[in-house]
Parts: structure tokens; C-alpha cells; sequence
């Protein structure tokens, strides 16, 4: 029921932050749950794969490297899903990720003073 509930709020997220930014695409209500799994299975899978892979470039850049890893997470996202969910380059990829990571900090902050 938890997972379920992250999933819709990400959701959410996802559409009103692709509503926010025009170099992201998002159909509709089924898209962004679909890329809402998506994004938590690749979160789960791959990313701490290419956060070992990448372990140098990491404390090379004080922790920086892992928004890289965000964007990189969201493209893969993109070409999985096609043409219903569309990121239109890095960039965009990289501040879609730094939007919807602020949100949900804000949500999971509010959630512990809340308890």
C-alpha cells in the first residue's frame, strides 16, 4: 500500500514538474505513473550500479557527479517509455531530476514533522 502511495504522489510530481518545464512531455495521468515505476525500478536496479561504476568521478566532484547519474536515470526513463513521456536533452533531464528530488525532500520532510 506504501509503495502504491509513493507511486501516485510521484506521479504527481511528475506531471505538475512536466507542466512546469517545456523541454518535458508527459500525456497523460497513466504516463506518469508509468514513469513514476519506471524511474523507481531503474532507482532500485541501475543506479547503484553506475554509482559504484563511478565512485571516482564522485569524490572527484564532492558528490556532484551523482545529479549526473539523476539525469542519466531520467534519459534511460525516456527512450524506455517512447513517445508518451519525451525529455528533450540533458539539461532538461538534469533540472527535471533537481525539481522532482526537492519535492519530494520537502514531502518526506513534512511527513517526519508530521508523525
Amino acid at each position: 500500500m506504501r509503495f502504491i502511495l509513493k507511486i501516485l504522489i510521484s506521479s504527481v510530481i511528475i506531471l505538475l514538474t512536466a507542466y512546469l518545464l517545456p523541454g518535458v512531455h508527459v500525456d497523460t495521468i497513466w504516463t506518469a505513473i508509468l514513469v513514476a515505476v519506471v524511474l523507481a525500478l531503474l532507482n532500485f536496479f541501475l543506479k547503484p550500479l553506475f554509482i559504484i561504476l563511478t565512485i571516482p568521478f564522485t569524490i572527484l566532484t564532492l558528490g556532484l557527479f551523482l545529479l549526473v547519474i539523476n539525469a542519466v536515470i531520467i534519459l534511460i526513463a525516456d527512450h524506455l517509455i517512447g513517445a508518451r513521456f519525451e525529455v528533450d536533452g540533458f539539461w532538461w533531464a538534469l533540472l527535471f531530476s533537481l525539481i522532482i528530488s526537492a519535492i519530494n525532500s520537502l514531502i518526506n520532510t513534512w511527513k517526519k514533522h508530521s508523525t
